[in-house]
């Protein structure tokens, strides 16, 4: 969630692996037992609190928050827990860990720094550099395969339908740059850094870059494009991807696309004639929480797609529908046809704040691939602080969403963790809730494999 941590002497590389059986947890295996998944991987900012974003402060250290990739493997109706100390922010999208399509790697990003000793506001943390490696071939003892360095601040990464490519936009200083990680064997490759200026994407205001932002990329399915999300100009521009042997390149794909207010994240489609994007509308300039988060409902904007082998292609902008307020993250199910964003909506605010809310909220629609149509089904509510992220599971039927803290005074099924719901199909959608796996306090984002 950017709305206004780089390892202090390293990685730490410690994993812990845990069954879960307790009559706490009771619950939980019973949630993921009925998901369409074999892995399930989480990722959760120790750093920051909810409050951070108001007042800039750091929770006391004596809090005992981590920075976490936590792993739940099901099978046979067991759940097993591990861990893995991963720097990583939710200052950024939620798109920052994502697994390959076997789920035996892990990679995930950080545009902030870990708090290095004595930090006690947001201002204290160092920017971000890295893009690190997890292998989980052996889930019970997830372990760090490799590190890179990248460009400052990354916003968000996305791994190539083979697995073999990593793509990560950062936003520096001087440049947005969109950059290509090539992943072999358990090691990074080379970094290519590609300036999004020199691609066209240039900035014409005053400030850092131009006024240049990106803070998503997607790949298609076809692994041949991607997708960049300039939320600062409300807009989405397209690149062929190329690998030669002299190295990888990027070109672009077409004209860029006009979209709503702040396109923060977007998806292709699985079918890959389609790009949706989930429209946060924050106001970009305002300095205060209040300013900045909208009070009216995000949006989200249909983009079809030129044909592969089109000369000249043109992308068309075909609408835009409302969702929820503050939608930050979103899901597309893998039959393309249902489509979820997540929606903050008042939990941002301090509970002193009056437009402060208890509840959070998932927006279901519907998407018919024949007229590139969304329908929206309904929002579902449920407590807790600052959900972000989410995925359907592999068949669609469940929906799995982040909670990065729960309520002051929240039992244990309220607090910081995944948000499970059943999908119900036919001529009349909805969600049902089922329960919430509990995870260490700052969840954000969570992703999925077989």
């Amino acid at each position: 969630m950017r709305i206004l941590k780089r390892l202090a002497t390293g990685t730490l590389a410690t994993a812990v692996s845990i069954t879960v059986t307790s009559a706490a947890l009771a619950q939980s295996v019973d949630i993921l037992s009925a998901i369409t998944a074999g892995r399930v991987a989480v990722i959760s900012d120790g750093d920051y609190i909810a409050r951070t974003y108001a007042d800039s402060a750091l929770p006391p250290e004596e809090a005992g928050h981590a920075d976490m990739l936590t792993v739940l493997s099901i099978a046979d109706g067991r759940v097993t827990k591990s861990a893995i100390s991963v720097s990583n922010s939710v200052t950024a999208a939620p798109e920052i860990l994502e697994l390959t399509p076997d789920g035996r790697n892990a990679f995930v990003t950080e545009r902030l720094g870990q708090r290095p000793d004595g930090a006690r506001t947001a201002r204290d943390l160092p920017a971000g550099n890295r893009v690190f490696a997890i292998d989980l071939s052996d889930a019970a003892n997830p372990r760090l395969a490799d590190t890179a360095e990248i460009g400052i601040n990354p916003e968000s990464l996305a791994v190539s339908p083979d697995g073999r490519t990593i793509a990560i936009v950062s936003n520096t200083s001087q440049a947005s740059l969109l950059q290509i990680v090539e992943f072999s064997d358990g090691r990074f490759g080379d970094v290519a850094k590609f300036d999004l200026a020199a691609l066209g994407i240039e900035g014409s205001t005053k400030g850092a870059r131009g006024g240049v932002t990106a803070t998503n990329v997607q790949w298609h399915p076809s692994g041949r494009y991607l997708a960049v999300n300039i939320n600062t100009q409300d807009r989405i521009a397209f690149f062929e991807f190329r690998n030669a042997e002299a190295g990888p390149s990027v070109h672009p794909w077409g004209d860029t696309v006009a979209v709503g207010r702040d396109p923060f994240v977007g998806r292709f489609t699985p079918d890959g004639r389609h790009y949706l994007t989930s429209n946060w509308g924050r106001n970009i300039a305002a300095t205060s929480l209040d300013g900045r988060i909208p009070k009216a409902s995000s949006t989200m904007t249909v983009i079809r797609l030129a044909g592969p082998e089109t000369a000249n292609a043109r992308h068309e902008q075909l609408g835009t529908i409302e969702t929820g307020v503050s939608a930050e993250g979103m899901a597309v199910s893998p039959d393309g046809r249902m489509v979820a964003t997540i929606n903050m909506q008042g939990t941002s605010f301090p509970e002193d704040s009056p437009r402060h809310q208890r509840e959070a909220a998932v927006s279901l629609l519907t998407f018919d691939p024949r007229t590139s149509t969304l329908t929206k089904v309904g929002d579902f509510a449920f407590e807790g602080v600052l959900p972000e992220g989410g995925t359907f599971d592999l068949a669609g039927d469940h929906l799995l969403t982040t909670v990065f803290e729960g309520h002051r005074g929240a039992g244990p099924d309220a607090g910081a963790g995944i948000e499970v719901f059943r999908v119900v199909k036919g001529n009349m959608p909805a969600l049902e809730r089922l329960g919430r796996v509990a995870l260490p306090h700052g969840v954000h984002h969570v992703d999925i494999a077989p």
